[in-house]
């Protein structure tokens, strides 16, 4: 009865919005109802209302957004006699249709997320058996070590730990390839990894054939595994101390869970961040995702495997027959498939690892490609939408997760649809400027409050404009190939741990040069239509507003194009740890200031010496869950006075396997420093304070890719003279 009187109550509701959504009112009205909405909408977030209130503030935008589909389907089309107009005009309403279903699965999704989920600590007389794997293609060995070293030192029982390397880089199939380089370097890096395992005290493993990429060497990993519990940490991704104690609890209490998924936390800024210098002030890319949409998936028994930082059920693992690998992206797949099948998932809102992202803008659209290609290829085999055994709610996150990767089209299409009426004076979109003023500009002003609403914390405004944008340029030619041919797309592993040591043009960032100049001719042509045109001043008013905006998002993009030189592909991370420095014998106290990959930087007392560059010295300290010092061989690098203090730059040079792990101590250890980190720039400027950040920001990265165009032009001429 009472589940009769919901569906008569959601029926009413519906039956009144449609009712309000297609009322026939003049453009005053429309106006002021408009702002009307806006200022409720804008004092509800002032006020800082939470709960109820803030699903009556999406609610009142939801009804701006569905009362703009109406007019804009009903009143804008162009006639379709007049094909010219039409075919542009209806690829432009297809895009807006996109990025309307979207905000639905966002709202969906995330419009009142579980709160963050903590870690669940299992029995001691409970702990289940765990196989952490740590599969591997072509990283660096330093990069590996600590990976593993940190694998290693996790809080856990040792007779209920195993650590595998699973090497796809020493398969017997690459150290027999006919050429005969890629078999020489397969084979020394085969024996070189069997003595850094065997140093560390964990498995190595590697197969006859690289079948299936990352999914078939996993599964060859558990067919020589016997854990209850499979842990999985990509290359460069190092665990802290308590990873497992925070998440194996959560298999005791369900039966039917297979997954625990933590965030991917990162060491080092993305291209944009590092060239856009946000890293320190503006939450990263990422954060949205694992910090709210996760959330909101975890909601609907929807969270799914990312591929590492996760610990998932053997016993499901095998119901399914393993990890999937019909797509390139056989995290996902694998999720959707153990789904499907009535397993459940949970995510807990904690980094709890911490890795690399990739350091250039190439890798960066590389790892994108595969992510926009390895999802297309499940909504083709898998097709979320009908897939038996899901729940409503999973089939939409699962949709919605699918869908957005189709964004390089609409992105597109916005960038362009200005062009067709500032130079070819076709009207693809049929209004006035009063009109548009009434309907588009008050739903894009709802359409950011909205999602300043669901992510204001985690993204700023036009933050994801920004990022679409520079990956749509690349990422449109990928999702055309894999739609045409979906088993073409092959697994290519992401470049990290990179460095870039002049400060240069990406390698890939033409076209967005191209494309700023033809948008910046477009403006142009916009104020000389201005005014050789009054009669069409409000439309030409909108338009080459409309082109503006854009300019003003390429414009930036081309300062995310244009590198800079950064020599460290690890940021330094505070620690703030007591230890002691020892130099030519002599010991001094000393503190930790922070610590990357490659290096420390302490501060030693009673040092009055003078320290010369290169000189060896050690770092002595007690790692995590020890209780006796050790010693950590380091190099000086720089020396700094700080009045009784010197500042002492090291770098560090391990010698046996036990000092990567000392290294992995100091930079893995304490989850609880990512958090803070994270928090500390977790804050929401607003839409007015945060579009005058980007304007300015975007104004002063126009100008410098500019700068780093043209002095392109003087490395080229140089290089020309010198052949």
């Amino acid at each position: 009865m009472r589940h009769t009187g919901t569906i008569i109550l959601w029926a009413l509701v519906s039956a009144l919005v449609i009712l309000v959504i297609t009322l026939p009112i003049n453009l005053q009205t429309q106006l002021i109802a408009s702002i009307a909405v806006v200022t409720l909408m804008a004092i509800i977030k002032v006020l800082r209302a939470e709960g109820i209130w803030r699903l009556i503030a999406l609610a009142f935008g939801t009804a701006v957004v569905l009362r703009y589909v109406y007019w804009r389907t009903t009143s804008t089309l162009p006639p379709l006699n007049q094909l010219e107009n039409f075919i542009p005009g209806f690829l432009l309403y297809l895009a807006e249709m996109y990025s309307v279903v979207m905000l639905a699965l966002s709202l969906f999704v995330v419009a009142m997320p579980l709160p963050p989920r903590k870690g669940r600590r299992a029995e001691e007389g409970r702990l289940p058996s765990v196989d952490v794997f740590v599969p591997s293609y072509n990283e660096d060995i330093g990069l590996l070590a600590n990976t593993l070293a940190a694998a290693k030192a996790m809080d856990y029982p040792a007779d209920k730990l195993t650590i595998w390397l699973l090497d796809d880089g020493g398969t017997e199939q690459k150290r027999n390839a006919a050429a005969v380089i890629e078999a020489q370097t397969a084979e020394a890096r085969h024996r070189e990894l069997q003595d850094l395992c065997r140093d560390l005290g964990v498995n190595y493993l590697t197969r006859a054939r690289n079948e299936h990429a990352k999914a078939g060497n996993m599964n060859n990993g558990m067919q020589h595994s016997t854990g209850e519990l499979i842990a999985i940490f990509d290359a460069d991704h190092a665990p802290a101390r308590d990873f497992l104690r925070e998440t194996v609890g959560f298999f005791a209490d369900d039966p039917k869970l297979f997954l625990v998924q933590t965030p991917h936390f990162f060491l080092n800024p993305d291209p944009l961040e590092r060239n856009l210098r946000t890293f320190e002030k503006m939450p990263s890319e990422n954060e949205m995702f694992y910090g709210i949409i996760q959330r909101g998936l975890d909601k609907w028994n929807a969270s799914f495997f990312c591929g590492s930082a996760a610990v998932l059920r053997r016993t499901a693992l095998n119901e399914a027959g393993g990890f999937s690998g019909l797509s390139i992206t056989e995290d996902c797949e694998t999720a959707l498939s153990l789904h499907s099948r009535g397993w459940n998932s949970v995510y807990v809102d904690k980094p709890l690892i911490a890795g690399l992202q990739p350091a250039t803008f190439a890798s960066f659209i590389g790892q994108r490609s595969r992510w926009a290609q390895g999802m297309m290829q499940i909504l083709r085999f898998r097709f979320p939408l009908f897939k038996g055994g899901l729940s409503v709610p999973q089939r939409l996150c699962y949709m919605s997760s699918m869908l957005f990767w189709l964004f390089p089209f609409p992105r597109t299409i916005f960038l362009v649809a200005p062009l067709f009426y500032l130079f070819f004076d076709l009207e693809i979109f049929t209004a006035s400027g009063g009109e548009f003023l009434g309907y588009t500009l008050a739903y894009m002003l709802v359409n950011l409050m909205m999602q300043n609403y669901l992510y204001g914390s985690f993204r700023w405004p036009w933050i994801s404009e920004l990022y679409e944008y520079v990956q749509s340029v690349h990422l449109l030619p990928a999702v055309v190939s894999v739609m045409l041919n979906p088993t073409k797309p092959t697994f290519k592993v992401t470049a990290k741990d990179e460095s870039i040591s002049v400060s240069r043009l990406s390698e890939i960032s033409r076209p967005f040069f191209v494309i700023f100049g033809v948008l910046f001719i477009a403006f142009l042509m916009s104020v000389y239509r201005f005014y050789a045109e009054p009669y069409k001043a409000d439309v030409t008013f909108v338009v080459g507003a409309w082109n503006l905006l854009n300019l003003l998002i390429a414009g930036c993009a081309l300062g995310v194009v244009s590198e800079r030189s950064e020599r460290a592909s690890s940021r330094r991370v505070t620690v703030k740890r007591r230890c002691t420095f020892a130099l030519d014998g002599r010991d001094y106290p000393s503190t930790l200031e922070n610590v990357s990959a490659n290096g420390a930087r302490v501060q030693v007392f009673g040092l009055e010496t003078q320290v010369e560059a290169n000189a060896r010295a050690y770092l002595r300290f007690t790692p995590s869950g020890a209780t006796e010092e050790e010693a950590l061989p380091v190099e000086v690098r720089n020396v700094e006075s700080l009045g009784s203090v010197l500042a002492v730059g090291c770098r560090f040079m391990p010698e046996v396997a036990r000092h990567h792990s000392l290294v992995a101590d100091l930079i893995f250890a304490n989850s609880n420093q990512w958090s803070d980190f994270q928090v500390s720039r977790r804050y929401n400027p607003g839409l007015f304070r945060g579009t005058l950040w980007f304007l300015g920001i975007a104004a002063y990265q126009t100008s410098r890719g500019l700068i780093y165009f043209v002095r392109s032009f003087g490395g080229e001429r140089k290089k020309e003279s010198a052949s």
